[in-house]
């Protein structure tokens, strides 16, 4: 399969994960029982953090929300990443390769305090990263490289 290809599939599994994530793990609905005293007690505590009344209900939105916005940005980056490795595979195989390194950190991550699910998730996007930098690595030195160099197609 063609690098453009693996690249994109991973762009557009970051941003189904981006949505889910928000809609799910963000503004998803707290059950009865446990889960919701816990959540009140988290909304119940203000504290004053460097010069600001917050509770760790705070924190919880913020850095959700701030995960999907991460996101969202990195499946617009791998998708506008994706045809540039046509033509700067030197220069696109190290991102990708760093993006696969931070898709396995947080699969290992959400493995120790989350659930299966986003594991599974990264997993896949570090895979397809993955590939995409292999095919890449085939592709610049291949013969279709000196074509590529030539101008010949």
């Amino acid at each position: 399969m063609k690098p453009v290809i693996y690249i994109r599939v991973a762009a557009v599994l970051t941003f189904i994960h981006a949505v889910l994530h928000t809609v799910g793990g963000v503004f998803g609905s707290i059950g009865p029982g446990p889960a919701s005293i816990a959540v009140a007690a988290m909304k119940a505590n203000p504290f004053l953090f460097m010069g600001s009344p917050r509770t760790f209900w705070d924190f919880h939105m913020g850095l959700g929300l701030g995960i999907s916005i991460s996101l969202s940005m990195e499946s617009i980056v791998m998708w506008y990443l994706a045809p540039l490795g046509r033509s700067h595979v030197a220069q696109v195989r190290p991102i990708l390769l760093a993006f696969a390194v931070g898709y396995l950190a947080l699969a290992v991550n959400s493995y120790v305090y989350f659930f299966l699910a986003p594991v599974i998730v990264e997993c896949l996007i570090a895979l397809c990263l993955v590939l995409a930098a292999i095919t890449l690595k085939k592709l610049a030195s291949g013969p279709e490289r000196e074509m590529r160099q030539t101008g010949r197609s």
